[in-house]
């Protein structure tokens, strides 16, 4: 099947597809430390047993108060799903937003990282926003949650067809990656092959989360996909805690071979237009206009070329254009190796199996149930294995040209 204007159509990264099939984010896990639509809060329907009915409003102010932070009662649920984060009012007139990790999704030392570098970020004078040091610490634990807690931030979506606010998140991004390029992740995982497209598909087949009356056809389709990636001119692998190593084949060997100077760095990893906040120019001074770059909760290990592909939309000559204007920003601070521009189609074909994994993973959370009814149905896994056909064209069209 020829791709058609319905996979090209604008939709912040996703390319066209329905939006029954994906979340509101371009399959963003987590809505981060500053957005500012409501989540349902669990309720009587939650089912017995899970960690979050135990994070009651109450539960929120007395982990605040532990650590010396009283609010003033008023409390409201952010949009977030892997996490949950809410917005608070202080006693001392001050805003802050609270983010209760996933029990059991990163350890004490992988969230540590992810704050060390967003550390390191704000220390560069790039707007990240990191949690914020209280009481010696960034990382607290309450009522068996560990917790962060946040400036809150306001600001809207990035007008991503101007190629003036392209540029500058650009440069941002070229300021982000130099920082993360100075050292490697030393426990967070990468963003490969592995974990992100084979694990995430075998999980889904040896928990029978594919319908019987789709299942081969999805098997068929998902394995052909990572196959077509494994065996491409570059091939996304892990190696070790350098993360995504390329490889080219050896024509005189017919050996698979790192490329040079393909690099594996720190990245923000979850960048789409929901985790940028704009504040337009002609904001007050003290709100320092242009991008703010929230959720590093998905920060890993990988290629630059991951945290600018999500910004890209529309047809092929618009998503040209776009990325010419993100690189036209980034080279202005650091050199964007081109060679990755044939990484992004693989890369988007990881994620596709990797969001289904990650909904299937949490569906025991009353959360995902009441924002992804959709999930699970045999409509659904048919949407999969058509996009998986679409994608498997897409990886075998030149990449795009910069």
């Amino acid at each position: 099947m020829a791709v058609g204007s319905r996979y090209r159509k604008s939709n912040g990264g996703c390319r066209g597809w329905p939006p029954s099939w994906r979340s509101p984010h371009a399959f963003g896990h987590d809505g981060g430390v500053t957005k500012t639509s409501p989540t349902p809060s669990l309720s009587a329907s939650a089912s017995a047993g899970h960690p979050y009915q135990a994070l009651t409003p109450d539960v929120v102010q007395d982990a605040l108060a532990s650590i010396g932070l009283y609010g003033d009662g008023r409390q409201m649920a952010l949009s977030s799903y892997e996490n949950r984060v809410y917005q608070l009012h202080l006693e001392d007139g001050a805003v802050v937003v609270a983010k209760f990790y996933r029990p059991q999704r990163w350890t004490e030392a992988q969230i540590l990282e992810e704050h060390a570098f967003s550390a390191e970020l704000m220390a560069a004078e790039i707007p990240v926003l990191g949690p914020m040091m209280v009481q010696g610490q960034t990382l607290h634990h309450f009522g068996g949650f560990a917790f962060s807690v946040s400036p809150s931030r306001g600001g809207r979506a990035p007008e991503l067809d101007d190629p003036d606010v392209l540029e500058w998140i650009g440069r941002f991004l070229a300021r982000i990656h130099t920082v993360g390029e100075s050292k490697p992740f030393a426990v967070r995982p990468a963003l490969d092959l592995q974990t992100f497209g084979l694990d995430s598909r075998e999980w889904l087949l040896a928990h029978d989360k594919v319908p019987l009356d789709v299942q081969s056809a999805w098997e068929k389709a998902s394995t052909d996909a990572l196959d077509l990636i494994a065996s491409g001119p570059l091939s996304i692998r892990a190696e070790g805690p350098k993360g995504l190593q390329p490889l080219a084949r050896d024509e005189e060997t017919d050996d698979e071979q790192p490329i040079e100077g393909l690099r594996s760095l720190r990245l923000h990893g979850d960048c789409h237009p929901g985790n940028i906040l704009w504040t337009p120019l002609e904001a007050p001074a003290s709100s320092l206009p242009g991008p703010h770059f929230v959720d590093l909760d998905d920060a890993r290990m990988g290629p630059a070329v991951q945290d600018l592909w999500m910004l890209l939309s529309g047809d092929r000559q618009q998503r040209s254009r776009q990325l010419g204007a993100l690189v036209d920003g980034y080279e202005q601070f650091r050199r964007f190796d081109r060679r990755e521009l044939a990484l992004i189609e693989p890369l988007r074909t990881l994620r596709l199996i990797h969001y289904s994994a990650w909904l299937a993973r949490r569906w025991d959370d009353p959360i995902f149930a009441i924002n992804f009814p959709w999930f699970g149905s045999s409509d659904y896994w048919q949407g999969q294995v058509q996009m998986l056909q679409e994608q498997i064209e897409a990886m075998q069209e030149e990449p795009l040209v910069v």
